[in-house]
């Protein structure tokens, strides 16, 4: 399995999801790396405000902050390398870079079929037997 850290920036917890007005898309992602979890998947997390050091020991992190700021998180590492700076990964994003089902994330696949229940009765049946 592919290994994800995610470096956000200062927040107050180490899920921003206290306060009064809490970010939807901070909820997104916690719910989703809670659900990942259950299903044994481990994504790093790391704030700015909890977590410095691991911004600092981590050179490919210490050099974006170096060039971008901190304005420019969150990034999203997978093996080491940058694959998304400025945002979360979405949720179809995070199934892909891991490789895994839908149903890891409590979502399932919609069909474009239509599936309708066979006809009972007709030709020589009647009331339910045939």
């Amino acid at each position: 399995m592919k290994s994800v850290q995610i470096f956000e920036p200062a927040m107050c917890c180490p899920t921003g999801l206290c306060g009064v007005g809490v970010d939807p898309e901070l909820l997104r992602m916690s719910t989703v790396l809670n659900s990942l979890k259950k299903q044994g998947v481990i994504i790093d997390r790391f704030n700015l405000n909890s977590a410095p050091m691991e911004f600092v020991n981590n050179k490919t992190v210490n050099n974006f902050i170096s060039s971008k700021g901190v304005a420019g998180l969150p990034v999203t590492l997978v093996d080491g390398k940058i694959v998304i700076s400025g945002r979360y990964p979405t949720n179809q994003e995070l199934i892909k870079i891991l490789n895994i089902p839908l149903g890891f994330l409590g979502q399932s696949h919609t069909s474009k079929f239509k599936v309708t229940p066979k006809r009972q009765g007709g030709g020589s049946c009647s009331g339910g037997n045939c």
